[in-house]
């Protein structure tokens, strides 16, 4: 695939003319006229690179490098101006901007900073010649904090670190856990996967450790348990905050030992497994309470990664979506086409508090609910509204929303009143009233990072 290029310029003649330069060299270019539009087009699906000028009607270059360093500091910005200066240039690269060029430029320096900011940030559009990619086919992302993640665990795959995998439940751990095996030399050996907190102690002792024969109630035959049927693979433990202390003991003889004890037999027998697990729990206040022991802790988090919330990596909804609606469309046998412009606006601005799974659901509603070819926003909004929601009252409502809106338009303009008013389409002055009813200081928005 061709890599990304956002260029922002509110000369229309320089748009089309690095939109032809930079697409005879290979690139995916997409346009936008100003630096509010390309927020907006930004808030839908993120690139590889930007390119902006510096001095535009309304936010300038500056103001918009400093909005997209806040929600995606992996993402390479570079700044043209025909009013640059070496300070300029000095102060620029000190605030983080990538690249800065002076117009006129040579195009050939334009597409040597382009494939020197594709290179440093990792995200070369092609793969080499043999590189691999099925180890993580099933993760749907263009999030740059989930590819800095995915990029770290294809390094700890190849080593036999136990890793610890930490998030909001939906928020995929048990894909990356997959993708990790996959991409690990033990890839081709058995993957196993168990909740913690699904099943009752006695049995969840059972499923991990094995039995024989005769051992209690009901245990007609012999069972390996997990471990021993994952041999030469991995054994990934999901909500391992929620293990019961007893196992929790077993559990760390398994990792000292590598070797486990069936239930009801004398022998000892030895294990090859690498351990990942998981967790949504503040594992370090259960540490202090007594709930889960400090020894397995860090025998477990070895090596540690925090999956983002969904709301983190919004740029991510659209490709969900559309994978999640393909998929289901087949399901129930519906010819769908794709989500109207108004629903897709609804799924990127929603809460998702249950995270991936939670955006799954609202998607299988709506699919299931098609009447036509396009899912509307009518049927995404009813989707979205759950099943048992209390109602606030008009007025807190809209003042809920004025408040956000109001926030939201002052991180943009890094607490630039003036600008923020122009957003909104308001006077200073009103502007000033509304955020004096809001208890809002626009100074303190200056200090965003």
């Amino acid at each position: 695939m061709a890599a990304q290029v956002l260029i922002v310029d509110d000369d229309h003649d320089l748009l089309k003319l690095l939109t032809f330069r930079l697409e005879g060299a290979g690139y995916a270019v997409d346009c936008a006229d100003s630096a509010e539009r390309a927020l907006a087009k930004l808030s839908v699906s993120v690139p590889q690179i930007v390119v902006t000028d510096l001095r535009m009607s309304g936010m300038d270059g500056m103001a918009l490098f400093e909005n997209i360093h806040r929600h995606h500091p992996a993402l390479p910005v570079i700044i043209l101006t025909a009013h640059g200066t070496i300070p300029d240039a000095v102060e620029a690269t000190k605030r983080g901007v990538f690249g800065y060029l002076t117009k006129p430029f040579d195009s050939k320096d334009l597409l040597a900073q382009l494939e020197r900011a594709l290179s440093v940030s990792g995200t070369k559009s092609v793969p080499t010649e043999g590189q691999n990619q099925d180890w993580r086919a099933e993760i749907i992302t263009r999030s740059p904090i989930l590819e800095s993640i995915l990029a770290k665990a294809k390094l700890v795959a190849a080593i036999d670190a136990s890793v610890m995998l930490r998030g909001d439940s939906g928020t995929g751990k048990e894909l990356l856990a997959r993708a990790i095996h996959l991409a690990s030399p033990r890839a081709d050996k058995p993957f196993m996967a168990v909740n913690c907190g699904a099943i009752p102690e006695q049995l969840l002792e059972s499923e991990l450790f094995g039995h024989t024969r005769g051992s209690f109630t009901g245990a007609a035959r012999d069972y390996k348990g997990l471990f021993l049927a994952a041999e030469g693979g991995t054994v990934f433990l999901d909500e391992i905050g929620d293990m019961p202390l007893p196992l929790q003991v077993k559990l760390l003889r398994v990792l000292q030992e590598r070797e486990v004890r069936p239930i009801g037999s004398t022998q000892n027998v030895k294990v090859d497994v690498r351990i990942l697990s998981a967790t949504h729990r503040n594992l370090e206040e259960a540490i202090k309470t007594g709930s889960f022991r400090e020894d397995l802790y860090y025998r477990l988090n070895v090596v540690s990664f925090e999956l983002p919330a969904l709301s983190k990596r919004r740029e991510d909804i659209p490709l969900l979506a559309t994978r999640f609606l393909s998929v289901l469309a087949d399901k129930y046998n519906k010819p769908l086409n794709g989500f109207a412009p108004e629903a897709m606006e609804l799924l990127v601005r929603g809460a998702w508090a249950g995270n991936v799974r939670e955006l799954l659901n609202v998607v299988e509603q709506t699919v299931a609910l098609a009447t036509t070819p396009i899912i509307s926003a009518g049927l995404v909004e009813n989707a979205m509204r759950g099943a048992e929601q209390e109602l606030a009252s008009f007025e807190s409502a809209r003042s809920a929303f004025e408040r956000e809106y109001l926030a939201k338009l002052l991180k943009i303009t890094n607490g630039n009143v003036a600008q923020a008013a122009r957003l909104a389409k308001r006077n200073r002055t009103e502007f000033y009233k509304l955020l004096q009813r809001h208890h809002l200081d626009a100074k303190l928005f200056k200090t965003v990072a």
